[in-house]
């Protein structure tokens, strides 16, 4: 009998997810506002889309495929796949916001800051960092498992814990705080569009939530303890990224914040001048641990759009693995993306603050187009489907459909604030976030429509009705890092290099 998730086993897996040391600086840059911020994302968004998502997770025949499977049976093929590409899409992009912070925490340890200042040497350097990670992947992911854990101790919980310990230290010493205490404000001013941008930031952090509906099925009594679990993850992911983002704006003056080495930043001031050793230490621990992360990510998404592959969606070339049954040429062609991505961002807009709040804005675009299917197949299901056998459920129809309207409410919000640049920009930087925001999310969202045109539709077919000519203990069972499903690689003979 197969073991059961315990309640703490399932949210720690969840928590998991969604904690990003790297992302406190541009929480930071809200001050109290964070606050709020992370209130209604985790309730308007967060908690809808898990609901939603461990829904259709578990019924029968759904357990595999994430995304793809559920927009697919609801709403049909074609947007299954615009939902799974954009899901992989927009990791191409978050990869670039994650070697920022890398090169800007190398930079410091090593004391060569023309790499985090010139483009041109930031993007050679975050290119080089991502292709060597890349290339380490075509051996497989065992090793990456190990390093994945030791790094998410190491580079993301262990400098989390040691920043507000001592930020805590820092004020109880008397140091001024550079929080704007005499005027605080906790709700934003809805007036000014342009001051809610940062909202983006904070949907971002939660995203990846369909991540441990997979795993609905596994956990013990899962109508009682999943909706626990989630409650539980919001207050935590409420509580790390408030008393982070806030140790952060607590000791950097807002004019001096850097979004992309902001960290490092606050380390340097809390360790002082003759401890500075402390602080290149702990910028090595970070950069290892967003390498460990990024390592983790490579393969996953590449994976997932392995399985559409399999199913004649994509050209044949992209089914071709490895002896580890790595999809090596899908993986080659995403570090080709990223490599486009990086030269755009980092080129088209400097390098700087800019260049990352960009890459953060298009991520989440990008991201919400996946969102925006999930719930328009939720809505289906739920009117159209609702006999159908499932392992999880939760309230009356028209509860659901209320919850769905919610998140999807939530998630056009976030989608069409986005687009207005913040109000920390100068005009002429406003003018650049829109051109290649705009630009940039026209063509990620008329890509896979595209892609899915013009893919063969007579070798789909057989594809479709082609048995697998390998045993089921070869098979690879993958578990994306925020799990967009689980999805089993059957590669027949013909796939391997």
């Amino acid at each position: 009998m197969k073991k059961k998730l315990t309640l703490l086993g399932f949210f720690s897996l969840t928590i998991a997810t969604v904690m990003d040391v790297y992302e406190y600086p541009i929480f930071a840059t809200s001050q109290f506002h964070l606050i709020f911020y992370l209130i209604i994302g985790g309730f308007f968004w967060f908690i809808p889309t898990a609901l939603c998502s461990a829904e259709m997770a578990t019924i029968d025949g759904w357990e595999e495929g994430g995304v793809f499977t559920w927009v697919k049976n609801t709403i049909g093929e074609r947007f299954g796949f615009v939902a799974i590409f954009a899901q992989w899409f927009q990791i191409t992009i978050g990869f670039v916001t994650m070697l920022y912070f890398i090169v800007s925490a190398l930079s410091y340890a090593i004391d060569i800051p023309i790499i985090n200042q010139n483009p041109i040497i930031k993007l050679v350097t975050i290119v080089a960092i991502f292709w060597i990670i890349t290339v380490l992947q075509f051996r497989g992911t065992s090793a990456t498992q190990l390093i994945a854990k030791i790094g998410s101790v190491c580079g993301i919980i262990l400098p989390a814990v040691l920043l507000v310990i001592l930020s805590a230290i820092y004020l109880l010493n008397g140091n001024p705080s550079q929080l704007d205490t005499n005027n605080i404000s906790w709700i934003p001013d809805f007036s000014q569009p342009a001051t809610l941008v940062i909202f983006v930031s904070f949907m971002l952090s939660y995203m990846g939530v369909e991540a441990s509906s997979s795993f609905v099925n596994e956990l013990d009594n899962p109508k009682r303890n999943y909706p626990i679990a989630m409650f539980m993850v919001v207050v935590a992911t409420i509580l790390i990224n408030a008393i982070g983002g806030l140790a952060i704006a607590n000791v950097i003056p807002q004019d001096q914040l850097s979004l992309s080495g902001g960290i490092i930043q606050g380390f340097e001031i809390l360790f002082g001048s003759s401890l500075q050793i402390l602080t290149k230490i702990v910028a090595l621990m970070i950069a290892f641990g967003v390498i460990a992360e990024i390592s983790s990510w490579v393969v996953g998404p590449a994976r997932g759009m392995y399985v559409v592959a399999q199913k004649g969606l994509l050209p044949p070339i992209f089914r071709k693995v490895n002896k580890n049954n790595v999809p090596v040429v899908f993986i080659t062609f995403q570090g080709i993306i990223v490599t486009l991505w990086a030269a755009v961002l980092t080129l088209g807009s400097g390098g700087n603050n800019l260049s990352f709040t960009i890459a953060i804005s298009l991520a989440t675009v990008v991201y919400v187009i996946t969102y925006l299917l999930l719930y328009a197949g939720y809505l289906v299901f739920t009117i159209k489907m609702a006999d159908l056998p499932r392992g999880y459920t939760f309230g009356n129809k028209p509860f659901k459909i209320i919850i769905a309207i919610l998140g999807l409410t939530t998630t056009i919000f976030a989608l069409v604030i986005s687009f207005i640049p913040p109000s920390t920009l100068s005009s002429g930087d406003a003018v650049i976030y829109q051109v290649i925001l705009y630009s940039s999310f026209a063509f990620a969202a008329a890509l896979p429509f595209v892609i899915y045109h013009f893919h063969d539709k007579k070798k789909h077919k057989t594809l479709l009705r082609k048995p697998s000519r390998i045993k089921a203990e070869e098979v690879n069972r993958f578990i994306d890092p925020r799990a967009r499903g689980e999805h089993e690689i059957q590669p027949t003979e013909e796939d391997y290099l």
